[in-house]
């Protein structure tokens, strides 16, 4: 039986770990750079897992003797592994790709290792003690540089067949409208995939044109009457709640929970419920739309709980 959970949360450019005690509690979180090499951020991790655990007085399972502390470890990366061949595939840190990332890194610690996608670590953290807890399947949604979600069920993570359950960035923009054409092109090859509509860079864009992607102010601009901005945010409400009502059609969602730099405005919130109901196909649709609690602690919390301290 595990005192502690160990999460990791390996980013574009920070590794984040944090501890969680049996009752999910925090007991320390931590950060360092990411080399963005791959041998060296296997090395990096291993090195930052062991100074945690010698902090926490606590050894790898396999070296526990009476009165020693134990610990699980959960990773959450921008990818996810093939059930096929083990490698990392899909991940945006392209040098992730094609490396026997979980094999290594229990290799390198000498001990079992989850790991899982970021957004899938954000939904079960939510799931477990945030925005959603109580909630029976939760679908979260990360909108940030790129456009991800994750789907819990009963406080578990549904991967699905090839690890890819969630991917709605790549899910086609439903009900297309005149405003949305032609079709935008993706870099998975495809057109008209949600990411290039609803990722943050894609709000800052269409608010102030090509090459601008931060959306920062966007809110206060609109309330000060500039018309740009009130009519981005109104396309962009409108295509995000096709998106959800989308969302809530197949999977039915308890509720669904934003993350990421877009989930801090207030208007989705606000515009969006009264939105769903043209697209949903119920009478009454209840479905809340909320921010995450654990804002961008979400995810190495999330990697966290990819263990029940009884295992």
């Amino acid at each position: 039986m595990a005192d502690y959970r160990l999460g990791i949360d390996l980013g574009g450019t920070k590794i984040e770990i944090a501890v969680l005690n049996r009752s999910g509690d925090l007991v320390l979180r931590e950060r360092i750079a990411n080399p963005g090499i791959y041998n060296e951020a296997v090395l990096a991790i291993r090195d930052l897992v062991a100074d945690v655990d010698h902090r926490l007085g606590a050894v790898p399972s396999h070296r526990v003797s009476a009165g020693q502390h134990t610990s699980t470890l959960g990773i959450g990366i921008p990818g996810s592994i093939s059930p096929e061949s083990g490698l990392i595939k899909n991940a945006n840190a392209t040098w992730l790709n094609n490396q026997p990332f979980g094999h290594d890194l229990e290799a390198a610690l000498a001990r079992p290792v989850r790991t899982e996608n970021d957004a899938n670590c954000f939904a079960l953290s939510e799931a477990a003690d945030g925005a959603a807890k109580g909630m029976l399947t939760v679908f979260g949604v990360i909108i940030g540089t790129g456009m991800g979600a994750g789907i819990v069920n009963n406080g578990r993570v549904l991967e699905g067949r090839h690890h890819i359950a969630g991917e709605w960035g790549h899910l086609p923009l439903p009900w297309p409208t005149e405003e949305d054409a032609p079709a935008r092109e993706c870099f998975c090859g495809n057109k008209g995939c949600m990411e290039r509509y609803l990722s943050g860079p894609a709000l800052a864009a269409d608010w102030k044109g090509p090459g601008h992607r931060n959306t920062a102010g966007i809110e206060e601009a609109a309330a000060n009457g500039d018309q740009a901005a009130i009519a981005a945010l109104g396309r962009y409400t409108e295509r995000f709640a096709r998106a959800c009502a989308m969302v809530i059609n197949f999977l039915d969602p308890d509720v669904i929970v934003l993350g990421g730099g877009v989930s801090n405005l207030h208007t989705l919130y606000e515009r969006v419920p009264p939105l769903l109901a043209k697209h949903v196909i119920t009478p009454v649709c209840t479905t809340p739309i909320v921010r995450n609690k654990h804002g961008d602690s979400s995810g190495v919390r999330g990697a966290a709980w990819l263990w029940d301290v009884t295992e």
